[in-house]
């Protein structure tokens, strides 16, 4: 079992304690060593052994230094006032004051304890300047400028300490609030990739779904009496459920760490296999391409492919067998889609005795539905790549799709 660590750091009372004790015993030591040199001054035991009591008072008083750091201040200097007003001999008895100027400063709150400092140090001055006008030999005088000259240095360092202590609150602040906004950047792109995948989730298994339905609605119509167009059909469903795991793979192979067995995502190269498949469930598409040579950027593309393979699954599920063109076209600074069906009852040449079942999606025989959710997931595609999508029925019958991709396309530049 690992031992824990044990802190040898005292509480802070328990550390005021041991600073007052030594300070009181400095002071009072060091100035008995300095009256025995010195039969000029005041006794310490004069006025009732006032000297050392006001030594005593300046040196316990530090154990409240921190809770009353301006009481603490204003004690000592009272007493260090009173005892060089006093003429009591010249020695240590200034610890006490000096470690209570800064605290003042190093624990308060900045301007007020400068000021408070600042005038508690002139006031100071002033009366040890009165107190020594008469002082013997002249050179001692210099200990009541060392006195001033300490009291200052005692509040720079205590606002040295204070700001110092300010800066790495600060510093922590920010590096906490920097922290809070990784994070919040990390979830929103993770909810971004997971919208993303779902997108793409969505119109694969769409797609897929609804070629399958209506080739399973084909082999059931027809498994007895038309054996072969029934093993057609079950080929169609086996090819059409391999691909779509195929790019089911590609699409959450964004999850794996690695990227090894990725597919790319579909793009324009596959709408011939799309129209195939389209026509399989009894759709007659026709695509028309006028694509530049050099290639597209990846993010249009696939949006491209997309809404394409979107608005022919709307067909499939909603309308059945009829006509569909899809025209797409790249200028030079964006990408146009138009995809039209002609509605129900429109397939060309349609075979009375079509083994296919009717479809039972649509609202009526005059036109296609309001895809709903499909639509809304292609105009959030062209959203997010800085496009528009229309779509909506048209005035003779049908439904039409049409989408404006940019080349360069905000945020997704190739």
């Amino acid at each position: 079992m690992k031992p824990h660590a044990m802190s040898l750091r005292l509480p802070a009372l328990a550390q005021d304690v041991l600073l007052a004790l030594f300070v009181t015993g400095a002071q009072v030591q060091g100035t008995m060593v300095s009256a025995a040199d010195d039969v000029a001054t005041r006794p310490l035991s004069d006025f009732g052994y006032l000297g050392y009591v006001l030594l005593i008072v300046s040196g316990v008083v530090i154990v409240a230094r921190r809770r009353w750091p301006v009481a603490v201040f204003v004690v000592t200097a009272l007493a260090s006032l009173t005892y060089y007003a006093l003429d009591f001999p010249d020695g240590p008895g200034w610890l006490g004051l000096f470690i209570a100027i800064y605290t003042l400063v190093a624990y308060g709150d900045g301007r007020r304890s400068l000021m408070i400092a600042g005038v508690g140090i002139t006031v100071l001055a002033v009366g040890w300047l009165i107190a020594a006008a008469d002082i013997e030999p002249r050179a001692a005088i210099g200990w009541v400028f060392f006195r001033i000259g300490a009291s200052v240095m005692s509040a720079a360092l205590g606002e040295s300490v204070r700001s110092r202590r300010v800066i790495a609150a600060e510093a922590l602040e920010r590096a906490e609030a920097a922290e809070r906004t990784r994070e919040e950047e990390a979830r929103a792109r993770v909810d971004a990739e997971r919208f993303r995948i779902a997108r793409e989730v969505h119109d694969t298994v769409a797609h897929a779904i609804a070629i399958i339905n209506v080739q399973s609605g084909v082999t059931a119509h027809v498994l007895d009496r038309r054996p072969d167009v029934a093993r057609e059909a079950l080929r169609t469903i086996e090819q059409t459920s391999a691909r779509a795991l195929r790019e089911m793979r590609a699409i959450l192979g964004v999850l794996r760490a690695d990227d090894v067995g990725r597919v790319p995502y579909p793009g324009l190269r596959q709408v011939d296999e799309l129209a195939a498949r389209a026509r399989d469930a009894g759709v007659d598409v026709r695509i028309e391409e006028t694509l530049p040579e050099a290639p597209l950027p990846v993010a249009v593309e696939s949006a491209a492919y997309r809404i394409l393979q979107e608005s022919i699954t709307n067909v499939i599920r909603h309308v059945g067998p009829t006509r569909v063109r899809a025209v797409v076209n790249a200028g030079n600074d964006s990408l146009e889609i138009r995809v039209t069906d002609d509605g129900r009852g429109a397939a060309p040449n349609e075979d009375r005795a079509d083994p296919r079942p009717p479809t039972h999606d649509a609202a009526d025989s005059g036109g296609s539905v309001d895809p709903g959710r499909g639509i809304m997931g292609m105009r959030e595609r062209c959203r997010l790549l800085g496009g528009e999508l229309d779509a909506g029925p048209l005035q003779g019958g049908g439904f039409e799709v049409t989408a404006r991709l940019p080349l360069a396309p905000i945020g997704s530049r190739q």
